[in-house]
């Protein structure tokens, strides 16, 4: 699969994911946050304050295991650096916030499987 093509996968994700949240009460505050060092797909709000980063992975098959595995100890650590960031840059260090992780799986005939794994990992160093 090329870079654009996983590129607009990723992004197809991203947006069932977004319909997801929205569905469920959360409020979207950014998208695809990058900062030195880290990054995360979905910055959002749940009804009850918390802020809540949100990896999404998506796959078009299980060739590669499910989705949510490639949430690495690696790439947990890339998105609690740009959680910091956005927490830094957004005065949050005072609220609560978790790391969610919302796993896609796209099927061939359009419709897709979806799991929402809230409080996925914590914040380690």
């Amino acid at each position: 699969m090329t870079e654009s093509n996983n590129r607009a996968l990723g992004n197809r994700g991203e947006g069932l994911a977004v319909d997801h949240l929205c569905a469920a009460g959360y409020r979207i505050l950014e998208r695809n946050f990058r900062s030195r060092g880290g990054e995360v797909d979905i910055v959002a709000r749940d009804r009850d304050g918390t802020i809540v980063f949100v990896e999404v992975k998506t796959r078009t098959n299980l060739a590669f295991g499910l989705p949510q595995l490639a949430v690495t100890t690696r790439k947990q650590r890339q998105i609690a650096k740009g959680a910091l960031s956005w927490l830094s840059r957004h005065q949050g260090h005072q609220q609560a916030a978790r790391f969610d992780v919302i796993a896609v799986l796209l099927h061939d005939d359009g419709c897709f499987d979806l799991e929402h794994i809230v409080n996925a990992f914590e914040l380690s160093y």
